[in-house]
């Protein structure tokens, strides 16, 4: 998409109202997720990848980039690809070969489709079943099966794949159990070994963990854990029937590490002051691959990704790949590797890349933004003292290539994102979101506040017990530094985010004279009721954030905003999906309901068939538009070619 220079050229100076290219419909479509990569085929001479399609609901087809370049979709509409294990899911599909095995995100059974063919179920009905993390190792379909019980219980199982040549389908064999969470399962090359990460309620996996390892010959059981448990290690790999590599933080970084099972020694591999790791949020995450020869391509972040390949000798040469944010080492064959990561202007890529000539990379997947880069901010990194120390964020000033001669005098109103988790990570990514707004003179500050991944175990351990106090504390410093600054106007910011991210907006709005407006997408507002609420994988989380129940019951009730609904005198507009079973509708309703019984402006958006974070096209188009008018109407201007949004 292109607009003539002229027809952008802002002809008002007033924040906000500047003319821009990107229109909430090409932003929500310009953006597709990347659900993994591999190497596929009979002769592996293939690349598969899954990737969502907003203009279809959102759902998840598969695609071939075949030997010759052409590109094919192998799940066809209505098949979705899609895992609700731990219900953010993850690995939702693995190749055999020409072979593709899902899970149906309707039935949450795994499927077999061969070339020519239909999709043939793999395991038997069951609505309490769930299965993710799909891997094919040794001939093995190995998955992580979530059975929806009371209690709900996780193993590590075997698929038969007889029923992909119409025997029909066959009850899984469990490989491994005895935790209340499994991830990563790992076949030795001579199959006699498994591998995985384990570990158990109250702890996520990035606070302790474990990796353990079994005898396949032996009953399934917990095996026997080869880390102290005090650590979180993530991706065990064997390099041979006898050393497994693995990610691990023992020293504060995720940092490789290499175990000799038969000497039982752990050595260090090139170790830095970075994270080749992450938020095991979705299953079947990959931060780094061994290469044929030995060496390995892994991702590195401090602030932001860095790919780099590591020599025998512990060297690190960077490969020239586009990517900031979210890389992973998607799969690995020879010397090369699939990387999926965002662009610097924020668009999710595939590469196919050559460690010995990273120069000939193949973009597979992704394409360049549809409006002029001109109107792509550039991040510039922030780090400012807060008072628990440093806070690191990115900063998108107002961007327009007309805009120096004709912008106001005045700083320029700011919006601040809050990722959610609250263990995410930002990466200076300038996202086709950050864009719209940027472009219309509106500047987006994005915080890394405490507890975000990305700096080590001691920056994402500070909101410790501290939930809602020290990631207040911390965007409110970097608001404050740059307002001082005179980079941005203190009295036009508005504070926005989703999940745990919406929990620091009602935190910061109900708790703080610093934001104007706040924008909470599927925000938590009552902690004790996310806690009866909220699913398995998350129901003890709050242990670590708050503090555990119900000896901690009194600090719940203090920190949630919902206790004091007297202090909601902010603007606020609410968004939730009516699917959502991480922060049900109840919390944003009742949000509501606090701000119209104290006459505070609200909007309440419920997106039908949304769940814990939106998908579909029309959905993200809405919202984009519902955003920038509450904006407008709160900050005092109109914004172009968007409708008004009514405020009750």
């Amino acid at each position: 998409m292109s607009t003539p220079k002229e027809d952008i050229a802002p002809s008002s100076p007033g924040w906000g109202t500047w003319p821009s290219p990107l229109d909430a419909r090409t932003v929500a479509r310009s953006s597709p997720r990347l659900e993994g990569a591999q190497f596929a085929g009979s002769r592996r001479d293939e690349v598969w990848w899954g990737e969502s399609l907003p203009d279809e609901g959102g759902r998840i087809a598969v695609r071939a980039r075949g030997a010759d370049g052409s590109v094919r979709t192998l799940l066809p509409a209505p098949w979705n690809a899609r895992s609700r294990v731990h219900e953010y899911g993850g690995g939702a599909w693995a190749a055999d070969g020409d072979v593709l095995l899902f899970v149906e995100k309707s039935d949450q059974r795994i499927y077999a489709l061969a070339p020519g063919s239909m999709p043939v179920a793999l395991t038997p009905e069951d609505p309490r079943v769930r299965f993710g993390g799909l891997s094919v190792q040794n001939g093995r379909l190995l998955a992580v099966r979530e059975v929806v019980d009371s209690p709900v219980r996780r193993d590590i199982v075997d698929i038969p794949m007889t029923g992909a040549s119409g025997a029909g389908a066959a009850a899984p064999a469990v490989l491994a159990t005895g935790s209340d969470f499994l991830a990563h399962p790992a076949l030795s090359p001579d199959g006699g070994r498994i591998a995985w990460i384990a570990w158990n309620h109250p702890d996520m996996p990035w606070d302790r963990a474990e990796l353990r390892i079994a005898g396949l010959g032996a009953p399934a059981g917990a095996g026997r854990a080869i880390t102290d448990g005090l650590s979180s290690p993530l991706q065990p790999t064997w390099l041979d029937d006898g050393t497994l590599l693995y990610a691990d933080d023992p020293d504060g970084r995720w940092n490789l590490q290499r175990h000799d099972v038969a000497s039982g020694t752990t050595t260090p591999v090139a170790a830095a002051d970075a994270d080749t790791g992450g938020p095991l949020w979705v299953l079947g995450s990959r931060w780094f691959g061994p290469l044929e020869d030995g060496r390995i391509v892994a991702v590195r972040t401090h602030g932001g990704d860095e790919v780099v390949v590591l020599a025998a000798d512990g060297s690190a040469r960077p490969l020239p790949v586009d990517v900031v944010a979210a890389a992973a080492i998607e799969d690995s064959s020879g010397t090369e590797v699939l990387v999926t990561g965002t662009t610097r202007d924020g668009t999710p890529a595939l590469w196919l890349i050559d460690a010995d000539a990273p120069e000939s990379a193949v973009r597979i997947a992704g394409d360049t933004p549809p409006w002029p880069a001109a109107f792509t901010p550039v991040a510039r990194p922030v780090t400012v003292d807060g008072p628990h120390g440093p806070v690191h964020a990115f900063d998108f000033p107002p961007t327009h290539p007309d805009a120096p001669a004709s912008a106001p005098q005045e700083p320029p109103p700011y919006v601040v994102f809050v990722h959610g988790g609250p263990t995410a990570h930002v990466g200076g990514a300038a996202s086709g979101k950050i864009a719209y707004l940027t472009s219309r003179g509106i500047g987006v500050l994005d915080v890394n506040y405490g507890g975000s991944t990305g700096y080590g175990r001691a920056y994402r351990e500070r909101l410790r017990g501290a939930w809602g106090i020290v990631d207040v504390d911390d965007v409110v410093a970097v608001v404050r530094a740059l307002g001082a600054e005179g980079r941005l106007d203190p009295d036009r910011v508005a504070i926005a985010g989703g999940s745990a991210g919406g929990w620091t907006v009602l935190r910061a709005v109900s708790g703080t004279e610093v934001f104007a407006a706040g924008i909470s997408r599927y925000g938590v507002a009552d902690l004790r009721l996310l806690a009866a609420e909220t699913e398995d994988f998350e129901s003890r989380y709050l242990d670590g954030l708050v503090g555990p129940l119900p000896e901690a019951e009194a600090r719940y009730i203090e920190l949630s905003p919902l206790t004091r609904p007297e202090d909601f005198r902010t603007p606020l507009l609410l968004e939730q999906g009516t699917e959502d079973a991480v922060v049900p509708p109840s919390q944003s309703e009742a949000v509501r309901d606090a701000l119209a019984a104290a006459g505070v402006p609200h909007a309440y958006l419920l997106f039908d068939g949304e769940g814990h974070g939106f998908r579909r096209a029309e959905t993200i188009e809405r919202a984009l538009e519902a955003e920038l008018a509450f904006l407008g109407a709160v900050f005092g201007f109109t914004p172009r070619d968007v409708p008004p949004l009514a405020l009750d």
